[in-house]
C-alpha cells in the first residue's frame, strides 16, 4: 500500500521519444491491446517501426517517465487529411500506474506537442469498452465525431479534439 502513495503523478517526468524506447512502447500497448482485444498489422507497423511509421513522417512519441523507468506512452501520427493533421495514438500507461493521472499528464503534454506543431484538429479512435480511456478523451476536450475508414477493427468509436478554428 505504501509503495502505491509513491507512485504519485508529482514524479512523472514527460520525455520526447528516443529509440532507447521502443521497447517500452512496444510492450506498454501490446499489454493493453492483448488484454482487450488482438493485435492487428496497423499495431505491428507503429510499434514495431515507431521511427519509420511516427517520427520520421512528422510525428512525435512523448514518454512518462518515473524513477527512469518508461510508465506511460502516447503518439501523435501525421496524418494526410484535409480534416485532421494529427492523430493522438498509442496511448498506454502501465497497469500499476493507472489511475494516478498519468494518462491526463502524458494526453496534456501530447495535446501541447500537437500545437506546438501547429495542428487545427486532432483525432483519434478508440473503443467504448475502454471506459477510463474514453472518459480521458472528453476530460481532455475530445468530442465525439463520424472519423475515418479506420484500420481497426476493434474502433468503434472517433473524437476529434478542435486546437485552432479553421478559416
Amino acid at each position: 500500500m505504501e509503495e502505491n502513495k509513491t507512485h504519485d503523478s508529482t514524479s512523472i517526468q514527460i520525455v520526447a521519444y528516443h529509440s532507447k524506447y521502443q521497447h517500452a512502447f512496444r510492450a506498454l500497448n501490446k499489454e493493453w491491446i492483448d488484454a482487450y482485444f488482438k493485435m492487428e498489422a496497423a499495431d505491428y507497423q507503429a510499434l514495431d517501426h515507431p521511427d519509420e511509421y511516427i517520427i520520421n513522417k512528422g510525428g512525435a512519441i512523448l514518454v512518462a517517465i518515473y524513477e527512469e523507468q518508461p510508465v506511460g506512452v502516447c503518439a501523435l501520427i501525421k496524418l494526410d487529411d484535409h480534416r485532421y493533421d494529427y492523430e493522438l495514438a498509442k496511448m498506454a500507461v502501465a497497469p500499476n500506474f493507472q489511475g494516478k493521472k498519468i494518462g491526463y499528464l502524458i494526453g496534456k503534454a501530447t495535446i501541447e506537442k500537437a500545437k506546438e506543431l501547429n495542428a487545427k484538429v486532432i483525432y483519434l479512435e478508440s473503443n467504448t469498452l475502454l471506459k477510463p480511456a474514453i472518459n480521458l478523451y472528453r476530460k481532455l476536450g475530445f468530442k465525439e465525431v463520424e472519423g475515418l475508414t479506420s484500420p481497426y477493427e476493434r474502433s468503434n468509436i472517433k473524437m476529434e479534439l478542435i486546437l485552432k478554428e479553421q478559416l
